[in-house]
């Protein structure tokens, strides 16, 4: 029996899944220096090497089927749902799209998403102003975006685990640290201490339990003396290079 047989072999549909995602991505992201188009690279890899293995070849259910046909002879590891590896480990084998890893997966996958949609808008409308975004989401995190597609991945992980996509995934985190911090730098050195007052009162990728309400009075009065620093016309694809005006942070 092929790998056709039981789901595998679609490449076809492994590459027109990876090029949606990407695409997707692409789209809200818009990499503009090296560094982003290093860590956008390295998002689409994940991608890719997702689907391959959720479509094309089950690369690492066949590196590890001798220890998971002698820990779990029940499941019959060659079929598609198997694939699901987490519901199968954990006995939820009449329908894994109905798993609890499957369920919190759509429920990672889709905070992520709407994070990285919201993030994108308010740093539209922050652009169009001539101002950072401090407002709406980024009042909550300075970095929805980057915890979003963070957020994602980790979604995808539960839902199709595999060997090349754990061993990215946090090399994809630190990569996203980095970025984070080479963006504040920036801030810092152009907008000192009305960014460094945004800095204190919201934190980067962990939003706070507690609403702080002075929140809204620091980004408008931040956003008042930052226009100073800019320009009247558009924002330059250089500048957008940094901290939250660049579209992926």
């Amino acid at each position: 029996m092929t790998h056709a047989d039981y789901g595998y072999g679609l490449w076809g549909l492994a590459l027109v899944n990876a090029a949606v995602f990407i695409l997707f991505a692409f789209s809200f992201f818009k990499p503009a220096t090296r560094r982003d188009w290093r860590s956008f690279g390295a998002f689409s890899a994940f991608i890719v090497a997702l689907f391959a293995e959720m479509y094309g070849f089950p690369l690492t259910i066949f590196l590890l089927s001798g220890w998971l046909q002698s820990h779990f002879p029940g499941v019959d590891w060659w079929s598609h749902d198997a694939g699901h590896i987490l519901e199968m480990m954990f006995g939820w084998r009449i329908n894994p799209h109905f798993g609890p890893f499957h369920i919190a997966s759509f429920v990672l996958i889709g905070v992520g998403f709407w994070l990285i949609s919201i993030a994108w808008m308010a740093l539209h409308t922050s652009q169009r102003k001539h101002e950072l975004a401090m407002t709406g989401v980024y009042a909550r995190v300075r970095h929805p975006q980057y915890v979003g597609f963070i957020l994602v991945m980790l979604g995808f992980l539960l839902q199709w685990p595999t060997l090349l996509t754990l061993a990215m995934f946090p090399v994809l985190v630190v990569m996203y640290i980095r970025l984070a911090k080479h963006e504040e730098r920036y801030a810092l050195a152009t907008y000192g201490d009305s960014y460094r007052q945004y800095m204190a009162h919201v934190p980067a990728f962990f939003p706070s339990l507690r609403w702080k309400r002075e929140i809204a009075g620091l980004a408008f009065t931040g956003n008042a003396r930052m226009a100073g620093h800019q320009t009247d016309g558009p924002v330059s694809e250089g500048s957008r290079e940094h901290d939250n005006m660049l579209p992926g942070g």
